[in-house]
């Protein structure tokens, strides 16, 4: 284990500890003011590394690498801006304070017990990417939050690459711009991004799992919320009176294709998933998400939803039902596509560090997938975390460490570019 990677470690350590989940019903900026405990550390620690590092008032994390190519160097004013980019937010679905991290060492190739509550289990049946770290530091939390490598891997990686890169004069690069923003687990991490100040051509997101996965396209998402009305009066004399909206909940639910679960699908197949639903007699809503790499089969979801919501208005007449539909973001797909190098250089960046590189879908959203349509093409990188949102994340540090390599190497490959 170098001293480099120990560094790494530390620092992601370090960061999961600062509790930052973000909370969907809140209207500010970020949406928790604990995700600026976090901010103000990192541009506390961007400055000590000699960068020009700003925290804005809405919670976003800008700084500056500025270009250290020597005066007449064939590339002086040829290289492109280049962004990398990570969410300081944890996600609303597991607990995400006093984490208490857990470093496995030499990781054995077993199931992992996590001490704080023994009924959570990282079993080696059901995750499958556990076999690849025998011998490697995995780490975890005790079971009774999240860890946060979503994105807080990400992070680090982009902060131990920073560090290196200024103390190695011979490490080559243009001009590099960091960014850290709130709130992307609740779908607004890029609200606010200042993209024209950002000033870069191309960016990447550091915010993906399995060693060497390089994405550059997301869902088409869209979120999707029923109200039903129905009519309550006490049961008692309920008789030809009562309007139970809950009934109407249950078929529309009901009706909806077993195969377009999330639990049923998998890589480019899209879903209607009824995350959440609420109420009582008197009303009910019902939230989905609708999910689709193809545009057009995202249309066709929603008209399905559509019909369901007619077919059931048609079986209960007297409950009204409204449907309203919202576009969360589109695949980036075609906007990273206008330039293919942006990708091509990360996956040569991968093979030049001895990872093997592949292409994937995302199943779910970035930063970069708002971003790409802001006019900041912004494929996604792996990090080496795993089981996100859950009490049973985990990360590989030795994977961590190749993610921080890639991101050196890809500021490295620009120059080559130019």
């Amino acid at each position: 284990m170098t001293p480099q990677t120990e560094r790494l470690l530390e620092r992601f350590l370090k960061y999961v500890r600062v509790h930052t989940t973000s909370d969907e019903n809140s209207t500010t900026c970020p949406s928790t003011s604990r995700q600026l405990d976090l901010a103000q550390i990192l541009r506390s620690e961007l400055q000590k590394l000699g960068l020009e590092a700003r925290l804005d008032e809405h919670g976003y994390v800008y700084a500056t690498l500025p270009a250290n190519l020597p005066n007449g160097h064939p590339a002086c004013g040829k290289v492109p801006t280049i962004g990398f980019i990570a969410h300081m937010d944890t996600s609303p679905d597991a607990p995400g304070h006093d984490v208490k991290p857990q470093v496995h060492r030499n990781y054995d190739g077993t199931d992992i017990v996590l001490p704080g509550d023994p009924s959570q289990v990282i079993r080696v049946a059901e995750t499958p990417p556990l076999k690849d770290q025998i011998g490697k530091d995995v780490i975890t939390t005790d079971g009774t939050t999240l860890l946060g490598a979503d994105d807080k891997a990400g992070i680090a990686e982009i902060m131990e690459a920073v560090e290196r890169m200024t103390a190695d004069p011979s490490l080559l690069h243009g001009q590099i711009r960091i960014a850290f923003t709130p709130d992307e687990e609740i779908g607004r991490g890029a609200d606010r991004f200042d993209v024209s100040g950002f000033g870069a051509q191309a960016a990447y997101t550091l915010d993906g799992e399995v060693l060497g996965k390089i994405e550059k396209e997301t869902f088409n998402a869209h979120a999707a919320t029923l109200r039903i009305k129905g009519y309550n009066v006490h049961p008692g004399t309920a008789k030809d009176k009562m309007i139970n909206s809950i009934y109407a909940a249950a078929e529309i639910i009901h009706r909806l294709p077993v195969d377009m679960r999330p639990e049923t699908t998998e890589g480019r197949e899209g879903y209607i998933h009824p995350r959440a639903i609420e109420g009582t007699v008197d009303s009910c809503t019902i939230h989905f998400l609708i999910r689709d790499h193809d545009i057009e089969e995202s249309k066709r979801k929603i008209k399905l939803l559509e019909g369901i919501r007619d077919e059931v208005g048609k079986l209960l007449p007297k409950v009204a039902i409204e449907l309203e539909v919202k576009e969360s973001y589109l695949n980036m797909g075609t906007k990273v596509d206008e330039n293919p190098r942006i990708v091509e250089i990360a996956m040569e960046a991968c093979r030049e560090i001895g990872v093997e590189p592949f292409l994937d879908v995302i199943r779910g959203g970035t930063d970069g997938a708002r971003l790409s349509y802001m006019g900041l093409p912004t494929p996604n990188i792996f990090t080496g975390g795993f089981n996100y949102h859950s009490l049973r994340e985990w990360a590989s540090l030795q994977d961590m460490e190749k993610a921080t390599q890639v991101v050196m190497r890809i500021a490295q490959l620009w120059v080559k570019e130019a």
